[in-house]
């Protein structure tokens, strides 16, 4: 089992490609429970030329959207490899808080916990930190679904 993922074998598990990938790196994972990634915030993100030019700031459904991207590689992860078929859908969010800004130069650690399973449904609990600090927290759904 390994315990971290670079960005190349990130992109095997999602889907998303740039600019819309959020995750740079898996540092922790352990398949059907928990999992921790990082994202490298920089100035160079194209969602800042307009939140906000003068005092850019991550949008907060970014840094959940990250999460969710984070939890998907769990559930894709935690799968056998006969059936990594489908792909990972967001489904939902709920208890989302907000704490802190995330500004360019942050490292932003998502830590998420598998909390419930049920057939091809997962909800996870969530949280964001920048240098230890809690920035973002929320429950996020997902499914497998198929690829169309």
């Amino acid at each position: 089992m390994e315990t971290s993922y670079d960005i190349n074998r990130i992109l095997e598990f999602l889907p998303h490609r740039y600019p819309f990938i959020l995750v740079d790196r898996i540092t922790e994972i352990l398949p059907g429970e928990r999992i921790v990634g990082l994202k490298n915030v920089t100035i160079n993100e194209p969602f800042f030329q307009g939140h906000f030019p003068q005092m850019p700031v991550m949008p907060g459904v970014l840094i959940v959207e990250a999460m969710a991207q984070v939890g998907g590689v769990l559930v894709y992860d935690s799968l056998p490899e006969s059936e990594r078929k489908g792909v990972v859908y967001f489904m939902g969010i709920d208890k989302a808080r907000f704490r802190k800004p995330v500004v360019p130069g942050d490292q932003l650690i998502i830590d998420v916990t598998w909390t419930k399973k049920r057939a091809n449904v997962s909800r996870m609990s969530g949280k964001a930190l920048v240098d230890g600090e809690l920035v973002t927290e929320a429950e996020v759904m997902a499914m497998i679904g198929e690829k169309s």
